[in-house]
């Protein structure tokens, strides 16, 4: 195993786990925003799915143990590739005038601490229930839980929404950067050829995929039963 450990520790190899990570964060980010576009099929699909996923125990727990694992790999990953980068360049540029980065490219790692941020204030509001007490379990007609009240209650609060749009932002940037230097390693990515627009617009799709159901509780589109 001596090879898998030098591997690993060599700066290729924490760039490939890192790009491997990634790309499976990013796959379920993908499966997770299809499961909120649902909001707009009503009380009863949103409830339906919610409950099914509730209800996959044996799936559940090792999907959430696997992302949580995931998750710790991709950031412990990158805070060692940022310490090593910073560690070969002890004395800064006199002035330093980017080529080739980008503004996104530059600032990854702290991107990626603002989402940790994000997705642990997402965690202790959608599956905790700790940011909204009043609105976490409550039932619908079908004895499920109410999922959908809670969503549509959640993005009234134009606080949360604020939150939530600057999140997904940077939750966006951050997969969409990532997309584009995961297909960078593959030799893929080449002004000449559409993979080089991939990542932008993985992120654009994802930013818009979020943020349209919260959207619409803010314009009214989406809103409670009988209201």
């Amino acid at each position: 195993m001596s090879w898998f450990a030098t591997y690993v520790r060599s700066s290729i190899g924490s760039k490939h786990i890192m790009a491997v990570s990634g790309l499976l964060l990013f796959l379920f980010a993908i499966v997770h925003m299809l499961g909120h576009l649902q909001m707009f099929g009503g009380r009863d699909m949103y409830n339906g799915y919610a409950h099914f996923l509730q209800e996959l125990w044996e799936v559940k727990w090792p999907v959430r143990a696997g992302l949580f694992l995931l998750l710790i790999v991709h950031m412990a990953t990158g805070i060692t590739l940022a310490t090593k980068n910073r560690a070969a360049r002890p004395v800064a540029y006199a002035v330093y005038r980017p080529v080739m980065s980008s503004p996104v490219g530059r600032t990854m790692a702290w991107t990626g601490l603002f989402v940790f941020a994000f997705l642990s204030f997402h965690i202790l509001h959608f599956t905790l229930g700790q940011i909204q007490p009043d609105y976490f379990h409550a039932m619908d007609p079908k004895d499920r839980w109410d999922a959908y009240s809670m969503y549509v209650r959640g993005f009234q609060n134009i606080g949360i929404y604020a939150v939530y749009l600057a999140g997904i932002a940077l939750l966006s940037l951050h997969l969409g950067h990532g997309a584009s230097s995961w297909l960078q390693s593959r030799g893929l990515r080449h002004p000449k050829y559409p993979g080089d627009r991939l990542g932008p617009a993985l992120a654009l799709i994802l930013f818009v995929g979020y943020m349209v159901p919260p959207t619409a509780v803010v314009a009214g589109i989406i809103r409670l039963p009988g209201a």
